[in-house]
């Protein structure tokens, strides 16, 4: 076989090996939280738009929840303010709070729009705001007292909150429109307050409201890894449970997992975390029999 004719079969191999996945999913909804590396990274920008883009083009339909913590530091520092974490979170003052909503929902969720149309997608940039897509509540960080028999602390971290309900309304409209959702993790109190809401944790409710097929969460990991270091590529959530207990899945890595068991005993069929730092992670995932990540199932 001579190389050019090699190289023809071997393309050919690889679209013959997305068949199978097209033809599952084909008007099946797909949650991806896009974040860490994959939004900061110009190639790997490119890319993830490419992504979404063909999911549409061969009858998924894609819905993208995105963060945009860097930026929303950049902007502070610009400002002169400084950032505070507790526990991961950042403290959200009112002020923070403009930021937050001026770089969330304007600047980072419309150079997505933008970077997904000039690939041919047609996407909407909505917030939580929008509709009455994300219905939040204030949330409330418990400190544990150093005498067991008195109360938690609660500390007070501004405008920061967690979901109370999804409208998914406006979502499914715009899917059955031919349009991609791009959504900012920002929502509305009854108080008529807004929230700022981990991404993570959006993306999961939403897919779980929508009863998605696929919840894809973007990492700058190469996903769950073993006792040994070696990466897990597939999990059922028991087994994700006994990790846990076990102390093997730890760190900055339980809230996504724990992100993904919720969505997968919600009743999306899978939960995916993926390397976001390797170039078209999600078309990978969703397209090959490898993957480029962790997937994790009932």
């Amino acid at each position: 076989m001579s190389l050019s004719e090699k190289s023809a079969s071997e393309r050919a191999s690889v679209l013959l090996e997305a068949l199978p996945y097209i033809q599952r999913f084909q008007g099946k909804t797909i949650v991806i939280k896009y974040g860490g590396n994959a939004m900061v990274d110009d190639k790997l920008k490119e890319g993830f738009a490419r992504d979404v883009v063909l999911m549409k083009l061969v009858g998924m339909n894609p819905v993208v929840v995105h963060g945009g913590g860097p930026q929303i530091g950049q902007l502070l520092q610009r400002i002169g303010k400084e950032s505070r974490f507790v526990e991961g979170m950042r403290v959200t003052d009112r002020e923070t709070m403009d930021v937050v909503e001026m770089v969330l929902g304007g600047l980072v969720n419309k150079e997505i729009v933008s970077m997904i149309n000039r690939h041919g997608g047609r996407a909407v940039g909505l917030t939580g705001k929008d509709g009455g897509l994300i219905h939040a509540r204030k949330l409330e960080l418990k400190k544990p007292s150093a005498d067991t028999k008195l109360p938690s602390e609660i500390i007070d971290i501004g405008h920061v909150g967690e979901v109370e309900s999804i409208d998914p309304s406006i979502v499914s409209l715009l899917d059955t429109q031919n349009f991609i959702p791009v959504i900012a993790p920002v929502g509305v109190g009854k108080d008529g307050q807004t929230y700022n809401i981990n991404a993570d944790i959006v993306a999961g409710k939403l897919a779980s409201v929508l009863k998605a097929e696929k919840l894809v969460l973007l990492t700058n990991t190469a996903g769950v890894l073993g006792a040994d270091g070696k990466l897990l590529t597939g999990l059922s959530a028991p087994e994700v449970d006994a990790l846990i207990v076990e102390g093997v899945i730890h760190g900055g890595m339980l809230p996504k997992i724990n992100c993904a068991l919720d969505a997968v005993k919600s009743g999306v069929r899978s939960a995916h975390i993926i390397d976001g730092r390797v170039t078209d992670a999600v078309l990978l995932e969703v397209f090959t029999d490898d993957g480029v990540g962790t997937l994790i199932h009932g």
